[in-house]
């Protein structure tokens, strides 16, 4: 469930994406804060939530307060149950498929990813530190704690440094574009009117971010909410056929 993702890396953040693959599998590695609402009194939340605001928690931690690096802040819904298929195999057809010498295309990984079960995948936001990614991740965690996702995560913040925050907000299913269409409704719905792109899960096990050798778009959708349009809804373009959806 890596990403630290495909989004604005900050001034001159310009990074690879073996780069961007290594740096992600660093975070899922670290603690992460996580409130299991399966489990955890909903009573705690609000203070869970407060205490953990993504502006305040630093990706490094700090020494002089002996406090560790954190990879994630994430909630889990009282329905979450982990799907991630049988990423092994998918990793090992991968390999075959790369010595095969066969063109690779977004066709091509979603075969794999229907092969393996390898379905999930994510709503992307990358927001500036401070009152605007506290406030988005608080209207995101409250709609998982009522159970309109199973899972959504945050990145902690980068001290000095102008680097974006990603918010994650994940779906069971890439494939099933309705669904797909469902989460960003439900996401614009908690007030949250930025750019948002869609990654399946299998462009992440396999290491395919921004700037990939295989010139693939590691997002399949993009969604821009329309101020104007009466009433306000998203516009989404589906990547791959370059054709409006919503």
């Amino acid at each position: 469930m890596s990403d630290q993702d495909d989004g604005d890396m900050g001034k001159g953040g310009a990074f690879s994406a073996e780069h961007l693959a290594a740096e992600s599998m660093a975070a899922d590695m670290d603690p992460w804060v996580v409130f299991d609402a399966r489990k955890t009194p909903r009573a705690e939340f609000e203070e869970w939530l407060q205490t953990y605001q993504p502006s305040r928690v630093s990706r490094f931690g700090d020494p002089e307060c002996r406090t560790e690096p954190v990879g994630w802040i994430a909630i889990y819904g009282p329905n979450y149950c982990p799907e991630s298929g049988d990423v092994v195999g998918l990793q090992e057809a991968w390999e075959r498929l790369q010595i095969s010498g066969r063109h690779v295309t977004f066709d091509t990984i979603r075969e794999l990813a229907l092969n393996h079960c390898v379905l999930t995948g994510k709503w992307l936001m990358h927001l500036d530190t401070g009152f605007k990614v506290d406030h988005a991740w608080s209207g995101i965690a409250r709609s998982v704690l009522e159970g309109h996702f199973g899972v959504a995560k945050v990145s902690p913040c980068y001290p000095n440094s102008d680097r974006k925050h990603v918010i994650c907000i994940y779906t069971d299913d890439f494939t099933d574009e309705e669904k797909v269409m469902d989460a960003d409704a439900a996401i614009r719905g908690t007030g949250v009117k930025c750019l948002l792109s869609y990654k399946p899960d299998v462009y992440t096990y396999l290491g395919i971010y921004r700037d990939n050798r295989w010139h693939l778009c590691p997002t399949i959708y993009e969604s821009k909410f329309d101020l104007e349009c009466i009433p306000r809804r998203s516009r989404i373009i589906n990547k791959v056929s370059n054709t409006e959806v919503t």
